[in-house]
């Protein structure tokens, strides 16, 4: 072993999955699950002394030190090996042991922020990242308590919507040291990429607020912004299904510069989407790294998943309501609560503004062309000011004319200070963008670079006989091809895609997005925004209306003036029907289709409660006013017949409108269960038509079903059953229908109150199951 005093090797950092460790030359670093170790890995596969690492005379080496399970340098097992910037060990397992990765150090201080060394880096070293070129501000070191936030008496003022007016202090401690707090902001401090409520800051270490992150370094406080123009880094994606027997994405790796805008084009199955979803998170690759501007977005995806605008390829806006109500409620969802009115209805004018919809504000947006429509989606995206926006498809079903619209709107936002990345089957107006990725069936890349010279690299005159090619001739290497060609050093290999010297390949444990307003101000958005599409929707208000008219006026038909045997049964039923009907129609198409709308909020912050708690008041509150007519035009006026003229705990009729409204409620509720089973909106009319029956079938009003093994125990899953109970309670059916014999028809409290009971249940059932599958529509990374 060299002399350590008389090394020049450098300073090295270690990253593992736990933290980084500055290596100085002058002493030696051991690793081992021994708490005393230099660096400690806590893994069953690590030894207790594992390996040691320690300077030559101008290098550094790795050695094993005798451990059970080996140590491996870049793929290979080792006893002693030199090792340097960007080498990558693995303990106890070459494929997946606990991973280090060794990078060069570099110094924290003005001068480097000044001048950014190129390379990825690790979040704890803003200077060489592109996200943190220059400091905006650079202040003293705080002797005292800091206040940051948007309102213009922090001591700390960042004009910025996503910052709340009192976000969090830095407090300077007696001991010298520093400690962040959050204020109880809406959008979240964060310490390294991570959410925090309080933590010390340690030097060179980063707070991110909003779209400003804030250093310590030296005797200075810098802060830093990042204003959009962002570069992207992508490393080795790789995504698999099927336990692994079907490659999605295989190895994909480019760069993308700034303000660059790239299409991403490719036969069916190729891999867009799933390309896209690993890019913005959603649904993080299985192996490989993404680099936002130098820092790996799935290990900070916490802090950076706020500055990714995403736009699916369905709207995610109501389209009954008017592009600026609709970017009005937009705004109240995904800025904070503290923020005036005043304030969003400005960023609501200046994303009209810069997307040229000033002339369509006032229009509703089902009424706009389909270009028109994509603007408004892309609108709704910009009212947070991402630095990454991503749209899928959003060119689909255009005609050439308003193709060529959409792409040159997406130029302009490039240019603007964006970094924009769009998934396409159109190829009409690629030349607008400055690079082009073709995906080749089994999701591995066949071209990137200008999209003018891919026709030239594959051969073909024109993309119809290079698409077809893909499937013609699935022997063909394509991406072998590419891979060694001059266009795949030039684009790729010497532009930057390369690994990460620093990050952890493993993403941290994905944390919800923090809530921009409480529970019940995210309640209050939804509950005022579902009932102004609804009520915009005038075929769905003519339904509501007339529906329970036309069966309140059967059921007086069928009634006859006086509940009697040869009517009772008739009347009740029909109510029954009526009641389901009516609020199993509410519900039944209410969430499939808001899904792509549902699914974008979500992963934004939208509370999957409240979202669920805003239908159930709406249409709770429309199904049961219908439910209320329903029953005063079938039978005010009508003899009930019942027991002495007295319900059992109320007057008749209140008792017969109380077992409708919530039996109408409970049918919503089995409406919604529905939407949320079924994938497309098309196959719910169907099965409200195949609920109705079985609901006329199992509520005992036709068939005999007290006494009846397995079919009385599956009538208790049927909301009518008990329903009619009630009401043949309430009248004493038995009474009047000797024939109608049955235990829940009988004039007492408690089974009346057992009736009423058993559709609350069933209510609460329906609305668990609900919640669950609505669990199951959100992104993969919401459902961790």
């Amino acid at each position: 072993m060299g002399s350590p005093g008389a090394s020049t090797a450098p300073e090295l950092v270690l990253e593992t999955d736990t933290g980084s460790t500055v290596m100085s030359p002058s002493r030696q670093y051991r690793v081992g699950r021994d708490p005393s170790s230099d660096i400690v890995i806590d893994d069953a596969r690590v030894s207790w002394h594992h390996a040691l690492l320690h300077a030559e005379t101008d290098h550094w080496t790795l050695e094993d030190e005798g451990s059970k399970n080996g140590t491996y340098a870049d793929g290979r097992r080792i006893r002693v090996r030199g090792v340097g910037p960007g080498s990558v060990i693995r303990f106890g397992n070459p494929a997946d042991g606990p991973r280090a990765v060794l990078a060069a150090c570099r110094k924290i201080g003005s001068a480097a922020a000044a001048s950014p060394p190129e390379g990825p880096s690790a979040v704890f070293r803003p200077s060489s990242t592109g996200t943190f070129r220059l400091p905006r501000t650079v202040q003293p070191r705080p002797t005292r308590t800091v206040r940051i936030g948007r309102e213009s008496d922090n001591d700390l003022v960042i004009d910025d919507l996503v910052v709340s007016r009192r976000h969090a202090e830095l407090r300077a401690l007696g001991d010298g040291t520093y400690e962040i707090v959050d204020l109880g902001s809406h959008n979240g401090t964060f310490l390294n990429g991570w959410p925090v409520d309080h933590a010390l800051v340690a030097e060179g270490d980063i707070v991110g607020i909003g779209h400003s992150s804030f250093c310590l370094v030296g005797d200075q406080l810098q802060e830093y912004v990042d204003t959009g123009e962002v570069s992207l880094d992508v490393h080795d994606l790789t995504v698999a299904v099927d336990q692994g027997r079907k490659t999605l994405l295989d190895r994909v790796s480019f760069p993308v510069g700034e303000k660059c805008l790239l299409a991403v084009v490719g036969p069916s199955g190729a891999g867009k989407s799933t390309l896209l979803n690993a890019l913005t998170g959603l649904r993080p690759a299985d192996h490989g790294t993404v680099l936002y501007d130098g820092r790996d977005l799935y290990r900070d995806y916490a802090e950076l998943r706020q500055r990714i605008g995403l736009v699916p390829q369905d709207d995610i806006l109501h389209t009954q309501l008017t592009v600026r109500r609709a970017l009005g409620y937009a705004a109240e969802l995904r800025f904070p609560q503290d923020t005036a009115p005043t304030e969003r209805e400005a960023r609501v004018d200046e994303v009209i503004r810069e997307l040229g919809l000033q002339e369509r504000a006032e229009q509703p947006i089902h009424s706009l062309s389909g270009g028109q429509r994509k603007r408004v989606s892309v609108a709704l995206e910009l009212l947070t000011k991402p630095s990454l926006l991503f749209l899928d498809e959003p060119t689909s079903g255009l005609d050439p004319g308003m193709d060529r619209s959409v792409m040159n709107m997406l130029r302009g936002l490039a240019d603007d200070g964006r970094t924009v990345i769009v998934a396409t089957h159109s190829v009409l107006s690629l030349k607008v963008c400055d690079r082009l990725l073709v995906l080749a069936p089994g999701g591995r890349i066949a071209y990137y670079g200008p999209p003018e010279d891919a026709l030239g690299f594959f051969g073909f005159p024109d993309w119809p006989e290079a698409f077809e090619a893909f499937g013609s001739d699935p022997g063909r290497d394509w991406a072998g091809e590419y891979q060694h060609s001059p266009q795949h050093q030039q684009y790729i290999a010497a532009a930057g895609a390369r690994p990460p010297a620093w990050h952890a390949a493993a993403p941290r444990v994905p944390v919800p997005p923090p809530r921009r307003q409480t529970w019940t101000a995210q309640l209050g958005t939804l509950v005022r925004r579902y009932a102004a599409a609804l009520s915009a929707d005038r075929t769905f208000v003519a339904i509501m209306i007339a529906l329970p008219f036309v069966m309140g006026a059967m059921a007086r038909a069928l009634a006859k003036g006086r509940l009697i045997q040869d009517s009772a049964t008739n009347a009740l039923l029909i109510l029954c029907v009526g009641a389901v009907l009516t609020g199993a129609a509410n519900g039944v198409r209410e969430l499939v289709k808001e899904r792509v709308i549902y699914q974008r909020e979500r992963a934004v912050g939208l509370s999957r409660s409240a979202y669920l708690m805003s239908k159930v008041v709406v249409l709770g509150t429309v199904t049961v006013l219908q439910a209320v007519v329903l029953t005063l035009v079938g039978l005010v006026g009508v003899d009930l017949n019942a027991p002495g003229g007295e319900g059992v705990l109320m007057p008749p009729l209140l008792e017969i409108t109380v077992a409708v409204a919530l039996l109408a409620f409970t049918a919503m509720m089995l409406g919604l269960l529905v939407s949320a089973l079924v994938e497309k909106e098309e196959v719910t009319m169907p099965l409200l038509v195949f609920f109705a029956i079985v609901q006329v079938v199992f509520c005992g009003a036709l068939l005999k079903l007290h006494g009846v093994p397995v079919i009385e125990q599956l009538a208790w899953l049927i909301p009518s059953r008990w329903a009619l109970g009630a009401m043949g309670g309430t009248v004493e059916l038995s009474r009047i229908i000797p024939d109608k014999a049955d235990p829940l028809f009988q004039h007492t409290a408690d089974v009346w109150l057992l009736n009423m009971g058993m559709l609350v249940v069933l209510s609460a059932v329906f609305g668990y199951a609900v919640a669950r599958l609505l669990r199951q529509h959100e992104p993969a990374v919401m459902r961790k």
